[in-house]
């Protein structure tokens, strides 16, 4: 394996020069083969960046052996669909076999997938939906600057997803935080799907950078090693540029570099080469062509295991502390027991060198609560601007780094602006809490604009997520200090408006000092049985409220708070079901969440009982919550109607 220091060495030998060429080769006959044998992939940008992958290979500090040693410097590729190039060096630097990378690239249950996955030993983060990488890249610089390290975190761009508007939120994030510690690398062919980026959607790459103070660096030749290598190595020592600021390195290279035919065109962007065409580029690099039918032979005899890949993500071990007890009279928002909460775990947890849990907020920091967080450890906490789709993403890299990140926002941003942000970072294993404030209709008076009445029905989608809806203050304290103190992506979302504890029978609050959040299972707030109301969130007051009334009224109604929504408690449900007619009710769209989950549940295990769903049905006006969850039925009155009429 080819090693150079970088900081000691300031040009490249003849050897050196041969020896990547070398290299050059084997990984360029690679990505020709392996996207032929699969019938597709994307050979052009592949080859346009390998000059940039080798020579960084040969200079960082990684380990092939042990891929994710602490201290290693980290390779983000943001192009995730120049995979053929990513794994053919790797397999020239021994993290893979080039034979199961041939065998398997593209096909099912391998970890040689289209766009680069962790899976793969050496990749750091699953990328392909451009724009995102270098979000990610801030947040894993971020965290080697928190815990003091000196890694570097390098991010290869292409230049066609510099137009996206998340690109130029990192830079700004960077900037802002000084991360030193990053390295972007451009690799500027000026080519994309459709074509010269000129002509879909021009961009000044290096003018972009320079204006948001980043140092900037242009290689005119991307694809010569000696130029790849000093303009590194300039990034690296940090000669003649500023210190404590982020480096671009835009290299400007030729799409389908060292195949003559595939040379600035930009059609071999995402379409491999026909088997005639893949014969002659072999030629070309000097290479049998026979070799592709022996490789395809090799390939339809080879069964790809499909029993899976572990990826491990270390989580910090977090005290949950003292949970906080509001009595049955104070008047409060759910919101403020978070900050609440999030400040005390702070104080328990990040009093240390290197803290624990970090907090994202987008110019919102005093409507969700987090100045207390921020006071007690001002380092730990990010606050991003009006960039949502930057801060979700960062907190998703900065989650599989050892940290806890709290990422919160209103929940139109948290839930439906960002979600594919978190989808990434569910794929990637991460550990966000998603803390979500004003959802719903309960935002009130700002408007359909900003109530998120959807925000179960997305987060549902996301199969590592956990769904968090609590019922008042004290409970919101419990879920808060268990989704710290565990790992796994969480959301929890709660309304605007101050309400009173739930109590018990007695008048005691109900998640009181011993009262202890467990997913999965759900709150019997009051038993019954000639029929069950099931709520959840900021409509739990009204429910409670229609209770008294049914009670009152002579009728037995249990009520139910589901405060964990996935999971969900089914045998709640069933038990529901079998008492008598059961009513959901919900500040969200009814059939996409709690009620369409309760109905769900009772058809999958045969339950043939009567099923109200209350919840919004239409986008609400700007009003006061109150009449705007009676406009929509959700008003203790109109839920007490709607059980009666059941019965």
């Amino acid at each position: 394996m080819l090693k150079i220091d970088i900081r000691e060495q300031e040009s490249l030998t003849p050897e050196q020069i041969r020896e990547l060429e070398s290299m050059w080769n084997r990984c360029a006959r690679r990505i020709v083969l392996s996207t032929t044998l699969a019938g597709s992939g994307h050979p052009g940008g592949s080859l346009s960046t390998l000059h940039t992958l080798l020579v960084l290979y040969s200079t960082i500090n990684h380990y092939p052996d042990d891929p994710r040693r602490d201290g290693r410097d980290r390779v983000i590729m943001s192009i995730g669909h120049v995979s053929p190039g990513v794994y053919a060096v790797l397999s020239e630097f021994g993290y893979v076999s080039e034979e199961q990378f041939l065998k398997e690239f593209r096909r099912d249950g391998s970890i040689f997938t289209g766009h680069v996955e962790q899976i793969v030993p050496g990749v750091e983060w699953n990328t392909g939906n451009l724009g995102q990488g270098l979000s990610v890249a801030t947040g894993v610089a971020a965290s080697e600057k928190l815990r003091k390290g000196s890694a570097t975190t390098f991010c290869i761009m292409g230049d066609g997803e510099q137009q996206k508007g998340q690109v130029a939120e990192a830079r700004r994030f960077a900037m802002k935080f000084g991360l030193g510690n990053l390295i972007g690398i451009i690799d500027r062919n000026h080519l994309q799907i459709g074509g010269s980026t000129e002509d879909v959607m021009p961009v000044k790459v290096r003018e972009d950078y320079q204006a948001a103070g980043w140092n900037v660096v242009y290689v005119p030749d991307g694809n010569n090693f000696q130029e790849v290598y000093k303009s590194l190595r300039r990034a690296v020592t940090g000669e003649n540029l500023t210190e404590n600021i982020p480096v671009a390195l835009v290299m400007r290279t030729v799409m389908g570099k060292g195949i003559s035919f595939m040379e600035n065109k930009a059609k071999y962007h995402g379409s491999p080469l026909p088997p005639d065409d893949c014969r002659k580029a072999l030629e070309e690099l000097g290479a049998d062509p026979a070799i592709l039918d022996e490789w395809k032979k090799k390939r339809e005899a080879h069964s790809v295991d499909k029993s899976g890949h572990d990826i491990q993500v270390k989580y910090p071990d977090i005290d949950p502390g003292t949970p906080r007890v509001y009595s049955a009279d104070t008047i409060t928002d759910c919101r403020s027991a978070y900050g609440n909460a999030l400040e005390d775990l702070a104080d328990s947890n990040n009093r240390g060198t290197v803290p624990k849990i970090t907090g994202f907020s987008c110019d919102l920091e005093g409507s969700v609560k987090m100045k207390g967080f921020h006071k007690v450890n001002p380092d730990a906490f990010f606050e991003t601007g009006i960039q949502e789709h930057h801060a979700a993403a960062c907190a998703g890299a900065m989650s599989v780094e050892g940290f806890a990140p709290f990422f919160s926002t209103f929940g139109v941003f948290a839930a439906g602006e960002t979600y594919n942000q978190h989808r990434l970072t569910d794929q990637n294993h991460g550990n966000i809490k998603v803390v979500a404030t004003h959802v719903g209709l309960d935002v009130g008076e700002d408007g359909p604009t900003h109530q998120c009445i959807d925000y179960i029905s997305l987060m549902e989608n996301l199969f590592g997520f956990s769904i968090f809806i609590p019922a008042d203050p004290n409970q919101t304290d419990r879920i808060v200090r268990y989704a710290a103190a565990n790992p796994g992506s969480v959301f929890v979302g709660m309304g605007r408006s101050k309400m009173a504890s739930i109590t018990d029978s007695q008048g005691n609050p109900f998640f009181g000092a011993d009262y202890v959040f467990q997913p999965g299972k759900a709150d019997l707030l009051r038993e019954g049985s000639q029929a069950t109301i099931i709520g959840c969130g900021s409509v739990m007051p009204n429910v409670m409220a229609a209770g008294e009334m049914l009670e009152k009224a002579g009728h037995s109604v249990a009520i139910i708070n589901m405060a964990s929504i996935k999971p969900v408690d089914e045998q709640a449900i069933l038990d529901a079901a079998d008492r008598g007619p059961v009513v959901t009710v919900e500040d969200h769209i009814a059939t996409t969440g709690l009620g369409g989950i309760t109905g769900r549940v009772m058809a999958m295990h045969g339950k043939a009982q009567r099923l109200v769903t209350l919840g919004v049905t239409r986008y609400g006006a700007s009003g006061k919550p109150a009449d705007l969850y009676a406009d929509q039925g959700l008003d203790a009155d109109s839920i007490r109607r709607t059980v009666e009429d059941l019965l």
